[in-house]
């Protein structure tokens, strides 16, 4: 039980404005699922942002799923973030 507590989990997000009403998780693992959600982001120069709880919550989604409107404030955040890296590194 202890080793499941210690596990790393991963959620990735994908949020395209023109398409989507709301971020969608794409992904979501822990253990060796979450590695390799993480090391796929790395090699494809995406951002990664550590916050276990917010990460919890939305691990409790589907895959598929629009985020709900309680996390919006927190995502939203989030993808400010990487939308001002992004501009800032000359990215889409």
């Amino acid at each position: 039980m202890a080793d499941e507590l210690h596990k790393k989990r991963a959620v990735a997000l994908r949020y395209n404005m023109e398409q989507e009403a709301a971020p969608k998780i794409i992904a979501k693992g822990k253990g060796l699922r979450a590695e390799r959600i993480l090391e796929l982001a790395k090699e494809h120069g995406l951002h990664i942002h550590e916050d276990p709880d917010l990460v919890s919550i939305l691990s409790k989604l589907d895959v598929d799923m629009e985020i709900p409107g309680e996390l919006y404030h927190a995502v939203a955040e989030i993808l400010v973030f990487v939308y001002q890296l992004n501009q800032k590194m000359g990215k889409k």
